[in-house]
């Protein structure tokens, strides 16, 4: 199928899922995870509407944010941060979603430039508690959440996190409902983030059921990676 129909398809099952687990209409962001993608597919999913990217790899987004500088996009890094590579998204990027480090925090914070408006930042959560998986700890997220909300060019907007990939619809939803929980707990005490990004090819309407805002979809959008 072409991108231009992979796209219709998700956003018609992004529509039934938000109707069938009582969503706002229109609730659900697609991310189209664009890495490892040539700069002519991602052409073609702007020519069919859609807007708002995520990258996985510094140095190969930049080159594809310099070749679409004309274009009306929106990018959003979601893969582990380098501390080498802070300025680069400080820089270039409008979302980062996969902060879990005060330090990492504090120099997209400093190398922010001025001219932008704050830096979007979602904090990436380890809810499988897997050692291999990047992310803060659900105990640790409160500390981590307080500590950046005080940081003048960032903007906490929400969380992230990337579960062990599982099959079953039930269990799937299982690491997503402890995100909305954490969502939920942040909020009482004072953190008012509204972003919850989750979700992935394989299991987003699970994420959706469960509250996601944002779903990050790569393969079902541009097929399999070059």
């Amino acid at each position: 199928m072409s991108i231009t129909t992979q796209l219709n398809h998700i956003h018609t099952r992004i529509i039934d899922a938000e109707s069938k687990w009582g969503r706002k209409p229109g609730s659900v962001k697609l991310i189209a995870v664009s890495k490892k993608q040539p700069v002519d597919k991602i052409r073609t999913a702007i020519a069919a509407g859609q807007r708002a990217f995520g990258e996985n790899y510094a140095q190969e987004a930049l080159d594809k944010i310099a070749a679409l500088k004309d274009e009306d996009v929106e990018w959003h890094f979601i893969g582990p941060i380098q501390s080498n590579k802070t300025r680069l998204l400080a820089a270039h990027f409008a979302w980062v979603h996969s902060v879990c480090r005060l330090d990492i925090a504090q120099r997209l914070n400093d190398q922010r430039p001025s001219s932008l408006a704050p830096l979007n930042i979602c904090l990436q959560i380890n809810t499988s508690g897997e050692a291999s998986k990047s992310g803060v700890s659900v105990d640790e997220a409160h500390d981590l959440a307080h500590a950046i909300v005080s940081l003048p060019h960032l903007k906490l907007r929400g969380l992230m996190t990337i579960p062990a990939p599982c099959d079953d619809f039930d269990e799937q939803r299982r690491p997503y409902h402890q995100l909305q929980d954490l969502f939920l707990s942040l909020h009482q005490q004072g953190i008012l983030i509204d972003t919850l990004s989750m979700g992935m090819t394989n299991d987003f309407e699970a994420a959706i059921a469960e509250g996601a805002t944002m779903i990050r979809v790569g393969t079902a959008v541009f097929g399999e990676r070059e």
